[in-house]
């Protein structure tokens, strides 16, 4: 679909999925019409070990490899929580019966920027996928954005949200759209949303609880792609990129810190 001056208004977003995101593609949907879910293979755990192993070191990306494994069995445990979150918030964390889903790789493969390419895109938005190589973004034919589970650029990477409670800076419990670029998180801010945790919220459903309060930031950064008028901000903040907490300090933060 294109505007009356052949402006294409079609929206794409790429992603591993999850709750939270379908939340958030959901409300896009309903705020700017149809989008197009272009639906990545995750990445097999092996590969994240070696991959980490070789940027961190075995010691830090076993540590981390234990408390992933933590998480998901609290997903499991905490499920009531969970679900007593996406009701009080009205989330809807399952994709649409009618929504558009294509299934890829990677978001750098080819078979990613063929999808993009037939669907000629106004937006596109990232939210849960690998980072872009700088010849996929260099492909790119509009504006690539990025919805961030943290605020940058103090709290780029891994777990924004769950960084900044157990460093006691839970004024910057938040999230964040920005441009894409081919760091990790380093492209020009646009929006910002920050709120707070609730009883109950743990590293598990953190991601929900931030989605909940950022679905407007991620509608208004798509509209403001669309209509041509995206804007930065320059949040006065250090820069600091944050990977998966090991094991052992979650656990001694959840005993010492009441941070879960």
């Amino acid at each position: 679909m294109a505007s009356a001056i052949g402006k294409s208004t079609a929206i794409v977003v790429v992603t591993e999925g999850g709750p939270h995101i379908w939340a958030i593609v959901n409300a896009i949907v309903d705020r700017l019409g149809p989008v197009s879910v272009i639906l990545e293979s995750p990445e097999s755990k092996k590969q994240l070990l070696l991959g980490r192993a070789r940027r961190q070191g075995w010691f830090s990306a076993i540590g981390q490899l234990g408390t992933m494994v933590l998480t998901r069995l609290g997903k499991r445990f905490f499920a009531g929580h969970a679900a007593q979150l996406i009701a009080g918030q009205k989330l809807e964390t399952e994709p649409r019966p009618d929504q558009k889903i294509i299934h890829v790789s990677s978001a750098n493969a080819s078979d990613c920027l063929q999808a993009i390419a037939d669907i000629r895109p106004g937006v596109v938005l990232l939210a849960g996928c690998r980072l872009l190589s700088r010849q996929t973004l260099a492909q790119m034919p509009c504006p690539v954005l990025n919805y961030h589970a943290g605020i940058a650029p103090k709290y780029r990477g891994m777990n924004g949200g769950y960084w900044a409670l157990a460093s006691g800076d839970t004024a910057n419990f938040g999230t964040t759209v920005h441009l894409v670029d081919a760091g990790v998180d380093t492209g020009g801010v646009l929006k910002q949303a920050r709120g707070k945790p609730e009883p109950g919220d743990t590293i598990s459903s953190y991601a929900l609880r931030q989605a909940a309060f950022s679905r407007d930031i991620c509608v208004e950064a798509v509209r403001d792609a669309l209509d041509g008028k995206l804007a930065t901000i320059k949040p006065d903040l250090p820069s600091k990129q944050w990977y998966h907490p090991t094991i052992w300090f979650y656990l001694w933060t959840g005993l010492t810190r009441r941070v879960w």
